[in-house]
C-alpha cells in the first residue's frame, strides 16, 4: 500500500465534508478525515494516526491543522493521561472511555457533583422510610436532581457509596411491618435513627481492604467506589 493511497477500508466514497472555505479536501486531509470519523466517539490519537495511514510526520500534522482551521475536527484530552489526546469529528461526542463518564468535569473526579447527589439521595432514603433500588431511581428521574439523565447503574453506585460511608444502611426486608410494602429478602434502604451512624469500617486495615470490603463488586477503576478515591484502601497502604 502506498503512502498516497491511505488505508484500503478508507478507499470508499464519503460525501464531501461542508467547509466554510478553502476548497475541497486535499487526498491527505480526506484520508485522514475519514479515519478519525470512522473512529466515531472513540476518537484516534495521533501516533495511531501516522501507524495506520503510514504518512510521514509533517504531512498529518500539516492535514491535521488544516482539518481543525476548518472545524471539522476536535481535541479531547484522555481523562487519565493529559498528554495523550485524541482526534473526533465535530459531528461525535467524546465517549466516557476518555471523558471518564459523568462522575468527571475536564478531566477530573467530579467530587462536588457527586457529593450533592449522594447528599440528596440520602435525604431521600430518609424520606421514604425504606426504600428498594426501583423506588429511589423512580423518585431520582422524577426529581430532576441531575444536571444529566443518569442510568440505574449510577445511581445505585450513589447509594452503594452513602452505605460504605455507612451514611444509610442495607438491609432485607422481613415482610412485615415497615417492610409490608416489599417482598420478603429483598434488598432495600433506610436511614440510621437520629444520631445514630454506622461504625466507621476499620477492621480491614490489618490485611487488604477489598478481601473484606461489601462494595467490592461495585468497585471499578472509574465509578463513584474505585481504588483511586477509597479511603479506607489509601489508608491501608499508608499503613
Amino acid at each position: 500500500m502506498s503512502r498516497s493511497q491511505g488505508p484500503s477500508s478508507l478507499k470508499r466514497k464519503r460525501p464531501e465534508p461542508a467547509h466554510g472555505h478553502g476548497g475541497a479536501l486535499i487526498e491527505h486531509e480526506k484520508v485522514l478525515y475519514d479515519l478519525i470519523c470512522s473512529k466515531q466517539s472513540m476518537g484516534i490519537w495521533i501516533g495511531d494516526m501516522k501507524r495506520e495511514t503510514k504518512y510521514p510526520d509533517n504531512v498529518v500534522t500539516k492535514s491535521l491543522k488544516a482539518l481543525q482551521g476548518r472545524g471539522l475536527i476536535k481535541l479531547v484530552e484522555h481523562y487519565q493521561n493529559k498528554g495523550k489526546k485524541f482526534y473526533l469529528s465535530k459531528d461525535f461526542e467524546p465517549s466516557k472511555e476518555l471523558t471518564g463518564g459523568n462522575w468527571y468535569s475536564d478531566g477530573k473526579l467530579d467530587r462536588e457533583y457527586i457529593s450533592t447527589l449522594k447528599g440528596f439521595c440520602a435525604r431521600m432514603i430518609q424520606k421514604m422510610k425504606v426504600a428498594t433500588i426501583e423506588g429511589i431511581v423512580d423518585s431520582f428521574k422524577k426529581s430532576g436532581a441531575s444536571k444529566v439523565d443518569l442510568s440505574r447503574e449510577q445511581i445505585e453506585e450513589i447509594v452503594n457509596a452513602l452505605v460504605l460511608d455507612n451514611e444509610v444502611m442495607e438491609v432485607k426486608s422481613t415482610g412485615a411491618g415497615e417492610f409490608d410494602f416489599i417482598p420478603v429478602g429483598k434488598i432495600c434502604y433506610k436511614s440510621y435513627a437520629k444520631g445514630v451512624k454506622g461504625e466507621p469500617k476499620t477492621g480491614a486495615m490489618a490485611s487488604t481492604p477489598c478481601g473484606v470490603c461489601p462494595r467490592i463488586n461495585h468497585c471499578t477503576p472509574n465509578g463513584i467506589i474505585s481504588p483511586r478515591t477509597c479511603v479506607y484502601y489509601t489508608k491501608w497502604l499508608e499503613f
